[in-house]
C-alpha cells in the first residue's frame, strides 16, 4: 500500500496527566501516514485524486488544540478517528510524542497507533 507521509507537526496541546501539565499547554509532536493507494494521482497529477495535506494539517491541529487530554493515547486514538473519518484511506499511523516529558534525561516520550477501516 502507498502512504502519504505528514512528519513533523509541532502542535501547542494542553496534553498531561495533572491540571498543571494541561494549563501549560505545550508542543507535542505528531508524525501522521496515510494508507491508500496513489497511483491514480500520480498517472493525473491532480489533486482531486488524492488527499490535501494542507487539509489534513489543520484537522489534526483543530483535534490537538480542541480540547484537553491526559493521555498520549487518547490524543493519538482521536486523530487517528478523525483521519478515517474525514480521509480516503484504508487505514492510518499516528505518532504522537511529549518533549521532556519527565525530569532527567528523556527527548521524548509517545506512541504509535496504526488504525484501519476492518
Amino acid at each position: 500500500m502507498d502512504a502519504i507521509l505528514l512528519e513533523g507537526i509541532v502542535v501547542p496541546a494542553a496534553l498531561g496527566v495533572s491540571a498543571a501539565e494541561r494549563r501549560m499547554r505545550r508542543p507535542v509532536d505528531i508524525d501522521v501516514e496515510l494508507a491508500l493507494d496513489l497511483e491514480r494521482a500520480g498517472r493525473s497529477d491532480r489533486l482531486a485524486h488524492t488527499i490535501d495535506y494542507g487539509r489534513v494539517h489543520a484537522e489534526v491541529e483543530r483535534v490537538a488544540g480542541e480540547r484537553e487530554y491526559r493521555l498520549v493515547e487518547t490524543l493519538a486514538e482521536q486523530l487517528a478517528a478523525m483521519l478515517l473519518k474525514s480521509c480516503p484511506i484504508e487505514s492510518c499511523t499516528v505518532t504522537v510524542r511529549k518533549r521532556s516529558p519527565v525530569a532527567g534525561d528523556l527527548r521524548h516520550a509517545g506512541v504509535r497507533i496504526t488504525r484501519s477501516r476492518s
